[in-house]
């Protein structure tokens, strides 16, 4: 018998979080991540920082009057490791399925820097590894910080080869690229809600394009899960009427799952809260691919050449007695005498 790929069922989770709820909105994702499983998901897809939400603040408010808030955030957000990194870990070994879920990542080391991370976890509750936003787009760039490429990377698990950017990285086609290259079969794109766009810009609509573009371009499976609005999120950032009027514009989100020829599979969900479900057959990239393969035969790599820098940025290089630095796998932090 010749070579066969997967096949799955994939989940896209459009939901709100518990704002700035932690453990509320790690339970809620645990109870989708049952639904999921419970529904023959083997890939459950979250939205970007969905633990413990999006900081709407930026856009409604002066950088002064949010200040407070980012404290807020930061005092919510997440450490990696951590409690709950294990709790979902948990989750998606007992539901037997991959997840890939937005979080707001506490620098280990900083106080004041925060990072828009997607985890990904396997299907056994291991964690497969954590991506850090390349770049906050226009407001966030007052919240989080930006990573590296070190984490930009493909996972290679049981449903193919796993990767995933979080929003406005689905417009940066290098990145995108970056992971095609590394043999990437499945990409999750995880977004926001985000009503506080331009009034001529409409965000499900970008959604659509920038995941279509994806699947068409690298021959991939592209599952969509973006965030809801509910009123309490509203209630608690909105402090006058025309940022209310903003933050509960409609068409500002879209959770859905795209083929490998570009086209969305089944229905989308647009605004509501609830989850989308696609059946994926790897096996349907092979002929779309003898056209199209631009990490392969379409290419010349001889007049194009791409150069990524996975090296982990650090603060501080410290030196040590016997050479080592931190964070080598031959460092060893031994307490200071007294």
């Amino acid at each position: 018998m010749g070579k066969d790929y997967p096949r799955f069922k994939a989940a896209a989770i459009q939901a709100a979080p518990i704002f700035l709820d932690t453990d509320a909105t790690v339970a809620k994702a645990c109870d989708l991540i049952a639904e999921a499983g419970a529904a023959g998901a083997s890939l459950v897809v979250f939205p970007e920082v969905f633990v413990p939400g999006y900081p709407y603040w930026n856009w409604t408010m002066t950088p002064v009057q949010g200040s407070p808030w980012f404290e807020r955030l930061f005092r919510a957000a997440i450490d990696i490791p951590g409690p709950e990194i294990d709790a979902l870990a948990n989750a998606a070994r007992a539901a037997g399925a991959y997840v890939v879920i937005g979080v707001n990542e506490r620098d280990p080391i900083s106080m004041g820097t925060l990072y828009n991370s997607l985890v990904f976890l396997g299907s056994d509750g291991s964690l497969l590894g954590v991506h850090r936003k390349l770049v906050p787009t226009w407001a966030e760039k007052l919240t989080w910080a930006g990573g590296d490429g070190s984490s930009l990377r493909v996972y290679e698990t049981d449903i193919g080869r796993l990767g995933g950017l979080a929003c406005g990285e689905n417009t940066n086609t290098l990145a995108r690229f970056a992971l095609l290259a590394q043999g990437e079969n499945v990409h999750t794109a995880n977004y926001i809600s985000l009503p506080t766009a331009p009034a001529d810009y409409d965000m499900v609509e970008a959604i659509k394009v920038r995941a279509a573009a994806h699947s068409f371009e690298g021959k991939v499976f592209t599952v969509v899960a973006c965030s809801a609005i509910t009123p309490e999120i509203v209630d608690a950032v909105a402090h006058n009427d025309e940022s209310r009027a903003m933050l509960e514009r409609k068409h500002a989100a879209f959770s859905g799952i795209f083929g490998p020829d570009g086209r969305l599979i089944g229905d989308g969900l647009i605004d509501d809260e609830g989850i989308v479900y696609a059946d994926i057959d790897l096996n349907a990239c092979i002929q779309p691919k003898q056209m199209h393969d631009i990490v392969g035969h379409y290419n010349r790599f001889d007049v194009f050449s791409l150069q990524v820098n996975q090296t982990p940025q650090r603060p501080v290089h410290f030196i040590t007695d016997d050479g080592t630095q931190p964070g080598s796998p031959d460092f060893v932090q031994h307490p200071q005498s007294p």
